[in-house]
């Protein structure tokens, strides 16, 4: 009887644990403007405008491409008898009074905590306040902040600095924020804010919203005695980069930001032993799948889960889509 063949050894791959952070990914904001997009090409077909990228994330960039969307930066290139959906970031007042102008068929998917935001500083400048806006310059979600009162009514401080080069302004003074900021550096510049104009008004509740601060927490949870911790999101997401800070801050080694399982640099898992994993509020969890799966395929993994929060929120469609 012939001998069989000896089985090849297995290669053992080297353990790894995964503390994988939850919440992470899509958010209520970023789930209703994809849906609307969607939403708008199911109604009126192909192509559907939207102005700018819908959310911070290339992936869905490219697959609502495929399906139809057509992503400008100026209406002008918007048609007059096609839809023109506003992105999750929000707009000035300007952008709306030109596609009204236009009679374009406008569907804004602004979030929710963004108009909040918006409908704020209408009202203090309304009361007479000049704003203190503390924000990222040039990012979409600012532009659009500031451009709910006329120019020079909204004062935008990025860091410490900005605020104590602030001259003595006179007048009533109230702050709002940009909704994606650390929550931790947030509070040092409102508590900056108030130590340096102690009559200055605020929100009722903060502006950075709960997927950002449940996110950033998830993230302190989890780095902690990581080798390594990846986020999985886009370099233009304010909220994906946000969470790379927050690890290294909360005692990450080292803390990096991924577009996705191919655009990670692979040799930087040489030596970790410990990996912490989370995902922008703009990334698909399809992403983190990948992302995993990949992982698998090099280690012997122990994954961990860290909750520290469940989410339930849920926006609803934009009126024009309603029915």
């Amino acid at each position: 009887m012939p001998r069989s063949a000896p089985k090849k050894a297995e290669t053992v791959k080297p353990p790894l644990a995964v503390r994988l952070a939850a919440p992470r990914g899509f958010c209520a904001g970023v789930e209703r403007a994809i849906r609307t997009v969607e939403e708008a090409l199911a109604l009126h077909g192909a192509p559907v405008y939207v102005r700018h990228e819908i959310v911070h994330n290339t992936h869905v960039v490219a697959r609502l491409s495929a399906m139809g969307a057509v992503f400008v930066d100026d209406l002008e290139a918007v048609p007059t008898d096609r839809p023109v959906v506003f992105s999750a970031h929000g707009a000035p007042k300007s952008a709306h009074q030109d596609a009204a102008a236009r009679n374009l068929i406008k569907i804004d998917a602004t979030c929710p905590l963004v108009l909040k935001v918006h409908t704020q500083i209408r009202r203090h400048h309304t009361a007479g306040r000049t704003v203190i806006l503390v924000g990222h310059r040039n990012h979409p979600e600012v532009v659009g902040s500031m451009g709910q009162a006329p120019d020079g009514a909204v004062i935008l401080v990025e860091t410490l600095d900005d605020i104590a080069a602030l001259p003595d302004l006179p007048g009533p003074l109230a702050y709002s924020t940009q909704t994606t900021l650390s929550v931790d550096e947030t509070k040092d510049m409102i508590a900056a804010l108030k130590a340096r104009f102690p009559d200055i008004a605020g929100p009722a509740k903060e502006d950075i919203c709960y997927a950002t601060s449940n996110r950033q927490e998830a993230v302190k949870a989890a780095a902690i005695g990581c080798d390594l911790f990846v986020v999985i999101g886009s370099a233009t997401s304010s909220n994906s980069t946000r969470l790379v800070e927050t690890a290294k801050i909360a005692g990450a080694a080292e803390a990096v930001l991924a577009e996705d399982a191919d655009g990670f640099d692979w040799p930087q898992l040489d030596g970790v032993t410990t990996i912490g994993l989370s995902a922008g509020a703009s990334a698909p969890e399809s992403l983190v799948e990948a992302f995993l799966t990949a992982l698998a395929a090099r280690r012997t993994l122990r994954i961990d889960h860290i909750e520290t929060a469940r989410e339930q929120v849920v926006f609803n469609t934009p009126f024009r889509l309603a029915s």
